[in-house]
């Protein structure tokens, strides 16, 4: 590992010294971030060409599968790049712009998964006002306000991380420029302002999860309400992937946000790091596609030679106008 030799700047240990395993942590990344950016990708292309899922359910999937696909690569091609170079060294405005976006997505996510909670709520138990809460009007302006959301937060937390003195080597014992880690660095009389803040991101991301709890209780009551065996099985398999999405992301974030801070770093910190950064953008697409029939049958019609062959004659059309 190369040493740092910039002060302005950031050493990150990531996962090992050892050479061969640091090539292999490359490999695997590198893999998964391939599986993540396809997986997402087919998502968004496959909810933006078939009108069949034009509705407010895939318009907030298509948001959640850009935003896993712009999160995992903020942290993902960095950890490979220094892993490949041998060199853990990230400047400071990589590390300003990564705590930034990191920060910024990560809060965006949240609240579409709440938004996409409450959409499921409204649709199953309020069926006939549907149509007139979620329009498209609304729609628009909650992916707005989730984007603008994240956004202020990960402004708010990136500048009062930067603005506080740091005390100790500016070495971060993680693969990307993480926040519980960096406090490690400031001293100790700067906290006030960072728990501050932290503080109230916590409380906002409890009342999301409150806000998602309540809105399943509710779900699950009206299902269970329901007669038919198959209609159960519908909405199950519409809203479980989504739970499931929720309480992986929120719980391995909440481990590492939550958890009393350490000098000592292990191995249980790196592999609850990958939980919530790399593993939640990778399985996304496939959660929310495999028990989806509607999901299934779209991609193979965008995959299918019939469906190729009629857009590349429509682009072709096009290119002669």
């Amino acid at each position: 590992m190369a040493n740092l030799t910039s002060t302005s700047g950031f050493l990150l240990m990531g996962f090992s010294d050892d050479r061969k395993l640091q090539i292999l942590h490359a490999l695997l990344f590198l893999v998964t971030y391939l599986l993540a950016l396809i997986g997402n990708l087919l998502i968004i292309t496959i909810t933006t060409l078939d009108y069949r899922l034009h509705s407010p359910m895939y318009y907030f999937l298509k948001h959640l599968s850009l935003l896993d696909l712009c999160f995992i690569s903020v942290t993902v091609p960095q950890s490979i790049a220094n892993s490949l170079m041998n060199n853990g060294y990230i400047s400071l405005g990589q590390c300003i712009l990564q705590v930034f976006f990191f920060i910024a997505l990560a809060s965006s996510e949240v609240a579409i998964l709440t938004v996409m909670s409450y959409d499921r709520y409204v649709a199953i138990c309020q069926p006939l006002k549907y149509e007139t809460i979620m329009d498209p009007h609304a729609c628009r302006h909650a992916v707005i306000a989730v984007w603008i959301a994240g956004g202020l937060s990960g402004l708010v937390h990136t500048a009062v991380n930067f603005s506080l003195s740091l005390c100790g080597e500016r070495v971060i014992h993680q693969f990307f420029c993480d926040v519980p880690q960096m406090l490690k660095l400031a001293c100790s009389s700067e906290f006030i302002n960072e728990i501050a803040v932290a503080a109230f991101t916590t409380s906002t991301a409890f009342i999301c999860l409150i806000s998602i709890v309540l809105s399943y209780v509710r779900i699950f009551s009206a299902v269970l309400r329901i007669p038919s065996a198959e209609g159960r099985t519908k909405v199950f398999s519409t809203c479980l992937p989504h739970l499931f999405v929720v309480t992986f992301f929120l719980s391995a974030a909440g481990f590492e946000f939550l958890r009393p801070p350490s000098n000592s770093q292990s191995a249980m910190d790196l592999m609850f790091s990958i939980f919530y950064t790399v593993i939640p953008p990778t399985l996304n697409p496939i959660v929310y596609s495999l028990r989806n029939e509607a999901m299934k049958a779209a991609l193979r019609k965008v995959l299918s030679k019939e469906e190729f062959s009629q857009r590349k004659m429509y682009l072709k059309a096009l290119c002669k106008l």
